[in-house]
């Protein structure tokens, strides 16, 4: 029996790759592997899959045996068999290998894990070559949090949050730092992974990028690159200094020393400063001005982009309907002589949050349609709360898109969302979710513009995947607290979201409707008369504007061909039939109203009520789906945009 027990132990120390059964989850839609898949036995024990969508199975007394497994992961679903068991029984051999197939219920596909240990374990135990340099434990992080990132000095500069290592509990609280080659200058393509090049100390533990004295951790957002008063670049980032409870103690703005490798204290802000830059920061040229905006999910904060402005919280602005001088606790909202909530860019003003937005409507304080923030599921069309969101300028899509958080959704912060919008500040209206988790939170998401591919049509996002605040029993071995990166088809039916088609004018028999291409510039923000997609999507129809000799304006469902007059070449929007069966439950019937004859006809949806003495065609022309405001919305006029270098 000890002979038996030491040849095992002998066995166990030598094992080669050919030991191993090879366990490959690989996705259905695309056959790639499939990180972050849980196997487990039926005694509980279970493996997850690495980067590459592998494990390397070796258990003393389950080998040349049949085991069952059962196969989940966050947004993926493997079939189930008719005990309604949602797994597949294998026979382990030494040296065998098999591939199962899960099918993929999010709209985002996961790529590879990017930070922390083990990112390729499975591979290199299986003696494959893992695509990246460092696959096992490099600059002994094992876990990290929130990514922050920017371009400086021609490579991408990332910092994270509070980091974990082997040696102890409590690691690096002063934030983690790396460069990386970009991918047109040598780098990996985004689809394989990042090399990081980390700043490390001596003992080859990641260094403190933030060494600033005081009691607890330090972190930093809103990193941007800025000439400073030489023309010389320079690499800028917010600072907050925060107690146990995670309220910030000193906030302020930090430089980057290029030759200490560490960002010193330039100023301290009033902790009492209404206006608070946070985020991921974006630039963008509004009229001929060069600005700096901050995007931590709203509210939306900007600053001119010239280095020199940074230094005092003063020169920050939020975009906000309260009056100067007022504050989030006591408002006081600015108002026109008709009553309509008047937003507008202010200095020593807050904006307010999503959160300050449902406070304000439950307590009767605005109405529902008064707030700037509609966020709205396109299939339910239950509204839902942004956390945190990243916002970038999509050539593919020629509008502005978020991928957001959602806080209080299916998961407490685990739920991310795909949205649109025709400016930086929205109409950000029509989301959809695009990566969910059960009981786990993926929170402060990042776009990486510098990785989208196809001129916009693939982008690729990361977040943090934890068990913070998440409520879940039981952490994910080496995925807790580290960085993700998923990847985005725009070109998906799923994301053909709706769009706002403006009123551009409202003369009976005479409507015109329009995209935002139509507004004219300095114009007003006109009304939105109902929202629908600009493409074409499953189960669509075109729909056409058509004008007749007389200039009346109809719209045609489907057919261009209407006799005398013009019908513009491209469909004005995408909507679904009238007679559809089971449509989602947001959409309402586009209808036709008139009083009297046609040359008094105007288009309206079943939500917004007709006009005194029109009578409501019987049958809706098609679904469309409902604006969240009854007049224009609180955006300022249209302005000219062009947005910045990626940051």
């Amino acid at each position: 029996m000890l002979l038996c027990q030491l040849l095992l132990i002998c066995r166990l120390a030598v094992l080669s790759p050919a030991d191993y059964f090879k366990i490959q989850v690989v996705d259905a839609q695309t056959g790639r592997g499939v990180p972050l898949v849980e196997l487990t036995t039926t005694h509980n024990v279970r493996y997850y899959t690495d980067s590459n969508g592998l494990v390397a199975f070796y258990e003393p007394g389950l080998m040349d045996q049949r085991v069952f497994f059962t196969v989940k992961s966050h947004g993926y679903e493997y079939p189930k068999d008719g005990f309604g068991m949602a797994g597949t029984a294998l026979d382990i051999k030494p040296g065998g290998s098999t591939v199962l197939k899960i099918n993929r219920i999010n709209v985002a596909q996961r790529l590879y894990r990017l930070t922390g240990g083990g990112i390729y374990r499975d591979t290199v135990l299986l003696g494959l070559k893992p695509p990246i340099r460092e696959p096992l434990l490099h600059g002994r992080v094992l876990g990290c949090d929130s990514i922050q990132g920017a371009v400086y000095r021609g490579r991408l500069f990332w910092m994270w949050g509070d980091t974990s290592w082997p040696a102890y509990p409590l690691g690096n609280f002063h934030m983690t730092g790396a460069t990386s080659a970009l991918p047109s200058a040598g780098g990996l393509d985004p689809d394989v992974g990042i090399d990081y090049d980390y700043f490390l100390r001596d003992n080859g533990f990641v260094k403190e990028m933030a060494p600033h004295p005081g009691p607890g951790p330090v972190w930093l957002d809103g990193l941007v690159t800025l000439p400073d008063e030489s023309g010389r670049e320079r690499l800028y980032a917010l600072y907050a200094r925060v107690n146990t409870a995670m309220e910030a103690q000193e906030r302020g703005l930090m430089l980057f020393d290029d030759q200490k490798e560490i960002f010193e204290k330039v100023v301290e802000f009033d902790l009492k400063a209404p206006v608070r830059p946070a985020g991921h920061p974006f630039r963008c040229e509004v009229d001929g001005r060069r600005f700096v905006y901050y995007d931590p999910g709203y509210p939306f904060v900007r600053i001119a982009a010239d280095a020199r402005l940074l230094r005092d919280s003063a020169n920050y602005e939020a975009y906000t309907p309260l009056v100067h001088g007022s504050s989030v606790e006591s408002p006081t909202f600015d108002r026109r002589p008709d009553g309509a909530l008047r937003y507008a860019w202010k200095r020593n003003t807050p904006g307010l949050t999503p959160a300050d937005f449902a406070r304000m409507i439950k307590d009767g304080l605005l109405k529902q349609e008064e707030a700037l923030i509609q966020t709205t599921d396109v299939e339910t069309g239950k509204r839902f709360q942004l956390h945190g969101s990243s916002v970038c300028w999509n050539e593919y899509r020629r509008r502005w898109v978020m991928i957001a958080s959602e806080i209080m959704g299916t998961s407490m912060l685990g739920e991310l969302w795909y949205l649109e919008a025709d400016t930086p500040l929205g109409p950000w209206v029509y989301g959809r979710k695009i990566i969910t988790h059960d009981k786990y939170s993926f929170y402060n998401p990042k776009q990486h513009p510098l990785f989208a591919k196809d001129n916009g049509r693939f982008i690729y996002f990361e977040g943090t995947y934890t068990a913070f605040v998440s409520g879940t029993p039981m952490l994910t071995p080496w995925y807790d607290y580290n960085q993700i990166m998923y990847k985005l088809d725009l070109n998906d039916d799923r994301l053909a979201l709706p769009a706002p088609v403006y009123e551009l004018s409202f003369e009976p028999g005479k409507q015109m409707l329009g995209r935002w291409d139509s507004v004219t510039p300095g114009r007003d923000f006109p009304k939105i008369a109902f929202f629908a997609p600009d493409r074409q999507f499953a189960g669509s129809v075109p729909v056409y504007q058509h004008k007749s000799a007389d200039g009346a304006m109809t719209l045609i469902v489907g057919d261009t061909a209407s006799g005398a007059g013009e019908t513009a070449d491209k469909p004005l929007f995408y909507a679904l039939p009238a007679g559809i069966q089971s449509p989602p439950m947001a959409l309402v019937g586009l209808h036709l109203s008139k009083a009297g004859d046609r040359s008094q006809a105007f288009y309206s949806v079943s939500a917004t009520a007709p006009a005194t003495g029109a009578a409501q065609a019987d049958k809706p022309l098609c679904l469309v789906w409902p604006s969240p405001y009854t007049a224009a919305p609180p955006l300022p006029p249209k302005e000219d945009i062009k947005p910045g270098p990626p940051q």
